[in-house]
């Protein structure tokens, strides 16, 4: 089985390529839908209760709340990450375990901060998914809750844009329509089912 990291930076369209994977029948683990999940649990709730006052509402993280409490903090953000990375991590872990078991040949892990955590030393191969810098500023303004303020905080802890794509084995052009999106992540699909095939058992 191939292990595939899939990335890039905020707005580019990774969601989107991410479901075509998994409409491709390749099992995709989604690190932002697990932190979410993460978030809404008591665990969590503990966890970072304590150590970000007031951020816990009804049991739950409030992720706006907890957003406000890590902005313009690059030392609570770390700490943050110290937390919630390694629950991440577990789980996976666990979802290559469980696809390994039931022979799939390739998993997808959706991991947006794959470069800046140094993770693609852990994977066969990486897809970057890239996009028009304007095109990219004008969706992530778009998003309900984003402000330049937060995109700029979001974009100084991301890698440059072409240093993502200079390190990717395979990059993933979004900048137009969702056919041709469509197309790349067929042929990328039908590529990695090669590899993976010519691989020795």
């Amino acid at each position: 089985m191939i292990t595939v990291g899939l990335t890039g930076s905020i707005a580019t369209g990774k969601t989107e390529v991410a479901k075509l994977f998994a409409a491709a029948g390749i099992p995709v683990f989604d690190s932002d839908a697990e932190v979410h999940a993460l978030y809404a649990g008591k665990a969590a709730a503990e966890l970072l209760g304590r150590t970000f006052p007031g951020v816990v509402v009804d049991g739950k993280i409030d992720r706006q709340r907890l957003g406000q409490a890590v902005l313009g903090s690059p030392e609570d953000l770390r700490k943050l990450e110290s937390l919630i990375h390694p629950l991440v991590r577990k789980k996976q872990e666990d979802f290559i375990a469980r696809w390994q078991k039931q022979r799939a040949s390739i998993v997808v892990l959706d991991i947006p901060l794959l470069f800046e955590t140094g993770r693609e030393k852990e994977l066969d191969y990486v897809i970057v998914v890239s996009a028009d810098g304007g095109i990219q500023r004008k969706r992530a303004l778009a998003r309900p809750g984003m402000t330049e303020e937060k995109l700029a905080s979001i974009l100084a802890r991301q890698m440059p844009d072409a240093e993502k794509r200079r390190r990717a084995d395979f990059v993933i052009e979004n900048s137009g329509r969702l056919e041709h999106l469509r197309l790349q992540v067929d042929a990328l699909s039908l590529k990695l089912a090669e590899i993976a095939g010519n691989q020795k058992p």
